[in-house]
């Protein structure tokens, strides 16, 4: 039935149907997360890095009501200029399906395109969590629960730094989501390689995470799983720095009132305005690192099959 709303590019579909590794990629880092040029710049060199490693990467938004998995140069390009694209989560998909409108994809609506096409590696930058202060404003992610019970694996660098990383883990926890470091005792805190808290699992090399995957799987244990890699050491930030600039930004946000949806996309906006660009450099370098993991377990997990 979702077929009728799903378009597969040709060099996508080809490779789901022969067992050849994707990875799917989310469109809000193009449409939300970065300014243009650097947007479609750091999408299009993502893309290279994957196929460079020998997998087919598969970047994810909703254009023109139609969900669309595998977007040409063209379309990435589009998404990065357009000043009215919808940041796209599970409640929004129907929506903007049926007023035909064009949709960029977070990581829950990312993890749900992918496992309608059958895609089950999908490399971001970070994810979303439990918000600061959510004992009272209930701000709790949709990527969350999306990871709770879709069978899509996360590689990220951590939780971003801006939520409370600590309920983050204990949600995820009560909800049966693994957290694995990969090469790593301790969860990443996004712009920097420690967060303070440790993982559940610590994994060395993507064969070894394959297996696990395969095994969880295997026994119709529903639900992804986060990979949390932390940002290579050269490029991670001082948390001092970046600590500052976290408390400065709520407080703005806080002032502004800004709360829901939007508080992500304006906190890292704000986050980069007070460091000067340097959390911007941070985020694409992550995010580069993030995409060679990437394709690393899809092809491990190609192998398996």
């Amino acid at each position: 039935m979702f077929e009728q709303y799903l378009d597969i590019s040709d060099e996508v579909k080809f490779a789901i149907e022969n067992n050849q590794p994707v990875v799917a990629l989310e469109s809000t880092i193009i449409s939300h997360g970065m300014p243009y040029p650097k947007n479609v710049e750091t999408a299009l060199k993502v893309e290279q890095i994957i196929r460079d490693l020998g997998a087919i990467p598969a970047t994810i938004a909703i254009l023109d009501g139609r969900l669309k998995v595998g977007l040409s140069h063209d379309e990435i390009e589009m998404l990065g200029k357009a000043g009215d694209v919808v940041k796209a989560s599970r409640r929004d998909i129907p929506f903007i399906i049926a007023k035909g409108l064009n949709g960029a994809t977070t990581v829950a609506s990312t993890m749900i395109l992918a496992d309608l096409a059958g895609i089950r590696v999908f490399a971001t930058g970070g994810v979303g969590g439990v918000h600061r202060g959510a004992e009272t404003s209930f701000d709790i992610s949709a990527d969350l629960i999306e990871l709770a019970q879709t069978n899509v694996v996360v590689i990220c660098a951590g939780a971003k730094s801006i939520l409370d990383i600590g309920l983050t883990l204990e949600y995820l926890e009560t909800h049966g989501v693994a957290v694995v470091g990969y090469q790593t005792d301790e969860l990443p805190a996004f712009y920097t390689s420690k967060s303070g808290y440790p993982v559940d699992y610590r994994v060395d090399n993507p064969r070894e995470l394959a297996l696990a995957i395969k095994a969880k799987w295997a026994l119709n244990l529903q639900g992804g799983l986060l990979v949390a890699n932390p940002i290579p050491k050269e490029f991670e930030m001082d948390s001092n720095v970046i600590d500052e600039a976290i408390q400065e930004a709520i407080r703005q946000q806080t002032a502004l009132g800004i709360k829901g949806k939007e508080s992500t996309p304006f906190l890292l906006a704000k986050v980069k305005e007070l460091t000067g660009g340097d959390s911007l450099d941070s985020n694409i370098q992550l995010v580069y690192n993030n995409a060679k993991v990437g394709a690393q377990l899809a092809i491990e997990l190609s192998k398996l099959k």
